[in-house]
């Protein structure tokens, strides 16, 4: 038993070890700040709700503009200089914001720092996919999101902490994610050369290919995978408000239930992805996850008519459940980027990603609080309907970009694009059929990223 928990607590790779050094870097300094952003607004810049709401929306709306080019920088200088120069950038960023006191420098601040964290989601995705071999790409992800969890837990102490003392504290507290994100860039060029990193003789060019913006299967799996992210709004705004406003439930509750699905997400991510390795299977947790975000649904709206202990055993339950929904759909995303994006443009993917995952979330807050607020139970029904819309979409979607994929991109180049070993027939020596014989198998090509 307890040798099988150390298994399972263990990096599947060296390279995953230190990847997930990265992600922990990475959250520890996010989370500290995002804990007590809100606060750090209002008490010690001095911004009224209003203010921080159009400034958040402002930063997103620039992020939006510029995800698609910021892809074709990752293709163009690869993708871990990226990475680099976008930790760095943020780090020295977060050195600005106790200096800031007016809402014109605020929005300012927040759009430069959604830029370049734009840069950095786009360049990390783009990396990890290159970087680790196809059979550890789905594993070794579901150990980052975990290390991705603790990271956040992590920040949220420290920026909990730092509201705790004040806001003369809370003024400087932003130096703490300056310092790990600092820290984090001078990690990173230390990591292994994926593909697109190495550097040759010759000036680089522009990637191979059909650019992703014109691959609309691709456009339509983000979009949709957007859609079903929506389970966050769930999480994060809906559950919490209808608890409070709509149950007898009591409010420490949702404390609770966000401690639940943190803990959930750090221990079972590597469980929710095994046998999960190509589109077929990944549409498979496609399914559980909208199965388990209806039930959410479902079991929400019934606490209406509840009281007392059996309300808060059914928002528990909820929970529970939608967390099944966020950790099948995680793993799902992990190997649809790695089966349906072209090997020679995973920047640009990725960028489009961006796009396409804002569009299919980005009205999701107004549009969910409305229906379950104003058209309770109907309102519950039409939210798990358009999940299920989503998930449809997404089917036929990735099936079509899978086959868009074969139709355009050379199979030597193709064979990288997957999220597991190609399955081999073992043969023995003195069965090894003539080069010349028709059955003999083709020898596979590892491809050439790089022409």
């Amino acid at each position: 038993m307890l040798t099988a928990l150390k298994n399972y607590a263990t990096p599947p790779s060296p390279l995953a070890r230190r990847l997930s050094v990265q992600s922990l870097l990475f959250a520890s300094g996010d989370g500290a700040f995002l804990a007590g952003s809100a606060v750090f607004f209002t008490l010690v810049v001095g911004l009224s709700l209003a203010e921080v709401g159009i400034g958040l929306t402002i930063a997103a709306i620039a992020s939006f503009i510029v995800a698609v080019p910021m892809g074709k920088l990752v293709d163009h200088f690869g993708p871990k200089r990226m990475w680099t120069l976008s930790a760095a950038m943020q780090g020295t960023l977060f050195l600005a914001w106790p200096f800031i006191d007016s809402f014109p420098e605020y929005v300012a601040l927040a759009v430069a720092m959604e830029v370049a964290g734009t840069l950095g989601g786009t360049a990390h995705g783009a990396y990890v996919i290159d970087i680790l071999p196809p059979a550890e790409r789905v594993e070794s992800r579901a150990y980052l999101y975990s290390a991705l969890n603790v990271g956040f837990s992590i920040g949220a102490f420290l920026g909990g902490g730092a509201i705790a003392f004040g806001t003369d504290v809370l003024r400087w507290s932003p130096l703490v994610s300056a310092v790990l994100f600092l820290l984090n860039s001078a990690a990173i060029p230390r990591l292994p050369d994926a593909s697109h990193d190495v550097r040759s003789s010759e000036p680089r060019v522009k990637p191979e290919g059909i650019p992703a913006i014109r691959n609309r299967n691709w456009i339509a799996v983000t979009f949709f995978t957007g859609v079903m992210w929506t389970n966050q709004v769930l999480l994060h705004t809906v559950i919490p408000v209808w608890l409070v406003t709509e149950t007898d439930a009591p409010k420490v509750l949702v404390a609770v239930l966000f401690g639940t699905n943190t803990l959930m997400c750090i221990v079972l991510p590597r469980l929710a992805s095994r046998g999960i390795r190509n589109v077929e299977t990944a549409l498979r947790a496609v399914r559980l996850s909208t199965l388990f975000f209806v039930l959410t649904c479902l079991v929400t709206l019934a606490t209406h008519e509840t009281t007392g202990w059996l309300t808060i055993v059914l928002f528990f339950l909820g929970h529970v459940v939608l967390t099944w929904a966020e950790l099948f759909l995680s793993a799902s995303g992990w190997t649809l980027e790695a089966e349906l994006m072209d090997p020679r443009r995973r920047g640009d993917y990725q960028g489009v990603s961006e796009l396409g995952g804002t569009l299919g979330r980005f009205w999701a807050p107004a549009a969910y609080g409305f229906l379950a607020m104003e058209w309770g139970a109907l309102g519950w029904l039409t939210i798990a309907a358009i999940v299920v819309v989503a998930a449809a979409g997404l089917h036929r979607s990735a099936h079509a970009g899978r086959r868009f994929l074969e139709q355009h991109v050379p199979a030597d180049v193709l064979a990288d694009a997957r999220a597991s070993e190609p399955e081999h027939v073992d043969l023995a020596v003195s069965q090894e059929p003539l080069p010349m014989e028709p059955e003999a198998p083709l020898p596979e090509s590892t491809g050439d990223l790089h022409r």
